[in-house]
């Protein structure tokens, strides 16, 4: 049965594609959870234009993505923390900061989206991986800088 998803359905596909997919799968799971619609003859053009339009909207998304992605590798943040005798911080950096200091220079990126590979807790430059989407995950360099002590 030829099936339009209208929500992601995981090891199955995207919102906004035609697949063809068993017809028990679409009547006693997809279709009551109102996940797809069922294809017919008299509705298939229907469909098929909204897929060009989800495809459409979808390379937009994907261009500004990939210039998002551009402008972050070209960002040097600066930070400045409480630093020990030996350069080391009094508590580690967070993602919450990080992505503070992005939404500073004009981009939003949720906290969730911020992967820091090793925790950072000494001072000096550290990459930290942004993941835009699964293939996009720029990377942004991080200064740590000591705060001026009174």
């Amino acid at each position: 049965m030829k099936v339009y998803l209208l929500r992601d359905v995981e090891q199955v596909g995207l919102a906004g594609e035609i697949l063809q997919v068993g017809d028990g799968y679409a009547r006693n799971y997809l279709i009551p959870r109102k996940l797809a619609v069922e294809i017919t003859p008299q509705n298939e053009s229907f469909y098929e234009k909204k897929v060009r339009k989800v495809e459409h909207r979808k390379e937009v998304v994907a261009s500004k993505t990939s210039m998002l992605a551009e402008r972050i590798k070209t960002l040097q943040l600066t930070l400045k923390r409480k630093v020990h005798d030996g350069g080391k911080l009094y508590g580690a950096v967070s993602p919450a900061e990080i992505s503070e200091l992005l939404a500073a220079q004009g981009i939003a990126v949720a906290k969730n989206k911020i992967i820091i590979d090793k925790s950072i807790k000494t001072k000096g430059t550290h990459e930290v991986t942004v993941k835009l989407t699964s293939s996009l995950q720029p990377k942004v360099k991080v200064t740590i800088v000591p705060e001026a002590s009174q």
